[in-house]
């Protein structure tokens, strides 16, 4: 068995992993910006010759780079915001190479998904946000794609992995404006400033989403949150069916999964 955790940001996917990790020991938790052999959250994804330039460009740090560096295919994948280092630009300049935030052409951005879950073939793990968070966003914000473009987007990728023992557990929001409040909290510094907050808002206003429909603020953000989590719940219902188990964020007991 393997497990998906998803739902909206805030809905409390780092504890439910920390829990599940804690019921199956012999598990692999796999958390954004991990390598992971689904899911390319904070990683880059270059072809040999640009991570040879890459390795150059930063060879005070080039050892560093490659234990964060994985071979897959033809590409390369650096976990690059889990090198620690003092030269500036450094995260900057590889966010670049992410595949998400309509970076790739979507005919490759959609074989890179769908090759990576086809050629997956491990088992027991515990997977956080790998199946709906960042490719849905990518979907709706960066290339203003349809509810139905990405249900059929869906479609395919059920078809992928029907074989794959698999259970998505999703946590779903009921007060999104109270779920993210106290987020915004606990992702501040030490003084109370928001780290998190400021960003993901300016993540949405910045969007060709946004900027199309001439939306921006948070009112808007949480509208968005809602749209999102009701089509991801449509997916889950109508496409992944009895491999899902539904739950209430935080309001959950632990016989329930």
């Amino acid at each position: 068995m393997n497990y998906f955790v998803e739902g909206l940001q805030g809905s409390g996917k780092s504890t439910l992993v920390n829990r599940l990790s804690e019921k199956n020991q012999d598990y692999k938790a796999i958390c954004e910006g991990e390598y992971s052999p689904v899911e390319l959250a904070w990683c880059a994804y270059v072809n040999k010759e640009t991570y040879e330039e890459i390795l150059k460009k930063y060879n005070d740090i080039s050892d560093e780079i490659k234990e964060k560096s994985f071979k897959e295919d033809d590409h390369m994948i650096i976990c690059y915001t889990k090198i620690l280092t003092d030269i500036v630009g450094f995260h900057k300049d590889l966010e670049q190479y992410e595949i998400y935030n309509g970076r790739q052409e979507f005919e490759a951005f959609k074989d890179i998904v769908f090759r990576r879950f086809r050629n997956w073939d491990g088992d027991k793990y515990i997977f956080e946000c790998s199946i709906f968070q960042n490719i849905v966003e990518d979907m709706i914000l960066y290339r203003n794609m349809s509810d139905q473009e990405i249900i059929d987007f869906y479609k395919e990728l059920a078809d992928i992995i029907k074989d794959k023992d698999l259970r998505i557990i999703y946590l779903k929001t009921e007060n999104i404006s109270e779920s993210i409040g106290v987020i915004r909290k606990e992702r501040s510094d030490e003084h109370g400033n928001e780290m998190w907050f400021p960003l993901m808002t300016q993540y949405f206003d910045e969007s060709p989403y946004a900027k199309s429909n001439g939306v921006s603020g948070v009112e808007e953000l949480f509208k968005h949150f809602a749209h999102r989590q009701e089509l991801e719940l449509r997916i889950c219902r109508e496409i992944f069916g009895d491999k899902v188990t539904l739950l209430e964020s935080k309001g959950y007991s632990d016989d329930e999964f």
